[in-house]
């Protein structure tokens, strides 16, 4: 299995969005924590099962966030766990 680039880029960049807004304080250290994550991942060279299971640990995050109080902080944050589905969902193993 490889993860696709595309995703990755796509989780990341609407993590990074997020960092640009206003969030509640009790979302900003999730936010925090999963955009470091994947920005450890970007164009890094891991087996796909590492990470897979960063990706995971970022999703649990990004379920951690109810709100973040922005409406177009909670879009990206919305579009960022998409993202990180397709990559778990294309995780055949």
């Amino acid at each position: 299995m490889t993860v696709d680039d595309e995703d990755l880029r796509t989780l990341h960049e609407h993590l990074v969005a997020t960092e640009e807004l206003p969030v509640r304080p009790d979302a900003s250290p999730w936010l925090g924590e999963a955009t470091a994550i994947t920005a450890d991942l970007v164009d890094a060279d891991l087996p796909a099962s590492v990470v897979v299971g960063r990706i995971e640990r970022v999703a649990d995050l990004l379920d951690e966030v109810e709100t973040t109080g922005n409406p177009a902080a909670d879009d990206h944050v919305t579009a960022a766990g998409r993202a990180a589905c397709r990559i778990l969902d294309a995780d055949d193993g």
